[in-house]
């Protein structure tokens, strides 16, 4: 058969050569005359990933038979916002602050990142992210996020209702409230991170109807109580048909500032293990340290700097973006 008879083989066998973490980016690949088309979806990567991957198409086509001469074509103008979330089941784990930490180490790699608070009764991101006492414009019915001082817009609760305010809402209520801020005007953000509320309640379940993430997060102290509760959030997610990234292990061991010497108050360990057992990837563990509690407090996470308590952060986020782009963790 010609060419132009049957297009399919020709893309099929065009295709087979490639590495499946690049074959997978192609939209459409065609050879006509000798030169091979390839477009493919590039909206999320950097300019120098870009490159890359544009390299990578030509040397997985070279010596095909029949083609002569490759070109690529990068699309960037169409990219779909995706949307993660971060949960953990149970309550003061470092969720809240591990989120605002990997928003702003996958903003620093080149993301353009939002942050919601999903924590319609107990708002963390207003601190956390420096943008206390400020309100979010309007445009229309849609909220106008508002921007960190680190690079990552943010919109949450706490932007809303007077400081300390308690809210006596009915679940219906705060699932609603989360739907607002999902909705609301993100511009050219191409990631959403939403800081779940602990549990698996009216604001879960309103998000998996309504917003349904792409992927989820789940964070735990190493202790055997947290992992049960993660473990209950995690179903949560399966039953949704929400992939999970990965588990992250929180508070793992505390360094004395004085001597040195590290001690485990919640276990160790414990998180990689249970992720090893359900064949769900382990994402990095996060030391208890009092540089990221006063860090946290004082709106500047770690992660926005380049000392030694950022590593941790960065790697995990690292870990997610290469989620992002499917490949392996």
């Amino acid at each position: 058969m010609s060419e132009a008879e049957n297009p399919e083989a020709i893309e099929a066998r065009l295709r087979s050569g490639m590495p499946e973490n690049i074959e997978r980016r192609v939209q459409s690949v065609r050879l006509s005359k000798g030169r091979a088309i390839v477009v493919a979806d590039a909206g999320d990567m950097r300019p120098e990933e870009r490159e890359v991957l544009e390299v990578a198409y030509r040397q997985a086509l070279e010596g095909v038979e029949g083609v002569e001469e490759v070109r690529v074509a990068l699309t960037a103008d169409r990219k779909r916002r995706r949307i993660i979330a971060i949960g953990s089941g149970k309550g003061g784990v470092g969720k809240s602050t591990l989120t605002t930490n990997i928003a702003v180490a996958l903003a620093r790699q080149g993301h353009k990142v939002g942050v919601i608070d999903g924590d319609i009764y107990g708002p963390s991101q207003p601190k956390l992210l420096a943008t206390e006492n400020r309100k979010p414009e309007a445009q229309g019915d849609k909220l106008i996020p508002l921007e960190s001082p680190h690079g990552v817009k943010v919109l949450s609760m706490g932007h809303l209702v007077a400081p300390g305010k308690a809210l006596a809402w009915r679940g219906p209520m705060a699932g609603k409230a989360l739907g607002q801020l999902v909705d609301a005007d993100w511009g050219d953000t191409d990631l959403l991170l939403i800081d779940l509320p602990p549990g698996t309640g009216d604001v879960q379940l309103s998000m998996m109807a309504d917003s349904k993430p792409d992927g989820a997060v789940l964070v735990s102290t190493p202790q055997d109580l947290a992992l049960i509760d993660a473990a209950r959030a995690g179903q949560l997610f399966e039953q949704g048909e929400v992939s999970i990234i990965g588990l992250v292990e929180n508070m793992a061991g505390y360094e004395c500032p004085h001597c040195g010497e590290v001690s485990d108050p919640f276990g160790q360990g414990g998180v990689e293990k249970f992720a090893k057992a359900l064949e769900i990837p382990f994402l990095g563990r996060v030391p208890l340290t009092l540089e990221t509690r006063q860090s946290g407090d004082a709106g500047k996470p770690p992660a926005a700097s380049d000392g030694k308590g950022a590593e941790p952060f960065h790697a995990i986020a690292e870990r997610i973006a290469a989620w992002l782009r499917g490949e392996g963790i």
